[in-house]
């Protein structure tokens, strides 16, 4: 993500700081491999200055330089980092079992998720052993934020202003797809206060069907999104509504109930 001209103009922004953390925010995965071009483009700064950056990381540990390919992956520190960090969510703390409950009850791999930017970020990843899924995803996982259920549950949910904003970025970055995203985000908002839930029947990947709730457990901390997710070919759109959403629903009241009364 770029360093906006706001934070620029601001004597106390540190920039240089800015501009590493968006270097290892650029990875999708931790298992993704980038080089220093494919970093430049995704972060929007100089190859030159994206060369300094990564030598630096690598030398304190957040990157891992791969010397048979001259690329890049995540290096141990910044899982170090991640993983104290997410231990500590007592929100993680209120959900986990009743998440794999969830995956266990319904044979979906079920997330908890936040936005970092302009992508859904998976802070939590449970999944039954019956689950049939066509790709893998865990913690630290990334989807788009315009066209997978939890994306779409976390834009139906957000207060409009916010909405709007995020949704003038994603309509900049691809004018072109915008439109189609613009439908399927539409109709999120009518299926949210229709039914309680988001729908991505195949929009993200066409072999895979998931739902999504929106989820604020506390004014002092960000939205969240919960999702169930199933290869297509197991469980039918009908099915997720039919069978599936009433159970998600249930499991997002008793996560805001528990850790509301941990508060």
């Amino acid at each position: 993500m770029p360093v906006s001209p706001n934070a620029k103009s601001d004597r106390h922004f540190v920039t240089a700081l800015a501009r590493g953390l968006s270097v290892l925010r650029a990875f999708r995965s931790g298992e993704e491999r980038l080089s220093n071009r494919e970093l430049a483009e995704r972060t929007q700064l100089p190859k030159s200055t994206v060369t300094r950056l990564t030598y630096t990381l690598t030398q304190l540990g957040y990157l891992h330089a791969v010397t048979e390919t001259g690329r890049y992956r995540l290096g141990l520190q910044t899982i170090a980092l991640g993983g104290t960090t997410l231990t500590h969510l007592d929100v993680k703390a209120a959900s986990t079992d009743l998440l794999q409950q969830l995956a266990n009850d319904t044979g979906t791999m079920v997330a908890l998720a936040i936005r970092d930017d302009l992508s859904m970020l998976y802070i939590e990843n449970c999944r039954s052993e019956d689950a049939v899924l066509t790709l893998r995803l865990g913690i630290g996982s990334r989807l788009p934020l315009a066209n997978s259920a939890a994306g779409r549950g976390y834009l139906a949910g957000a207060p409009e202003a916010a909405r709007r904003k995020l949704e003038a970025r994603l309509a900049a970055l691809d004018p072109v797809g915008w439109r189609l995203h613009e439908v399927g985000l539409r109709q999120a908002e009518a299926d949210l206060a229709a039914h309680g839930c988001v729908t991505s029947f195949g929009d993200w990947r066409p072999d895979v069907n998931g739902i999504a709730v929106p989820m604020r457990v506390s004014d002092n901390l960000p939205l969240m999104v919960v999702n169930a997710a199933a290869a297509a070919v197991v469980i039918s759109p009908e099915q997720f509504m039919r069978e599936v959403r009433p159970q998600l629903l249930a499991t997002v009241q008793r996560i805001e109930s528990r850790y509301q009364a941990r508060a």
